[in-house]
């Protein structure tokens, strides 16, 4: 969970260096491609854990 949530905070820094210095917008493009990355292994780390659950 931390390591998320320190993609996530990364990515957004990222992307705001990129939209607020000029001729940076590469970084915005990288943190908006690491924060889907990230939510695309968490997405995949809470489906997988789902399933395992015993029905009660």
């Amino acid at each position: 969970m931390v390591l998320f949530l320190l993609l996530v905070l990364v990515a957004v820094v990222l992307g705001i260096i990129g939209v607020t210095a000029e001729g940076l917008g590469y970084l915005l493009i990288i943190g908006i491609v690491l924060l889907a990355a990230d939510a695309a292994i968490a997405y995949a780390r809470w489906s997988r854990r789902a399933g395992r659950r015993p029905i009660r």
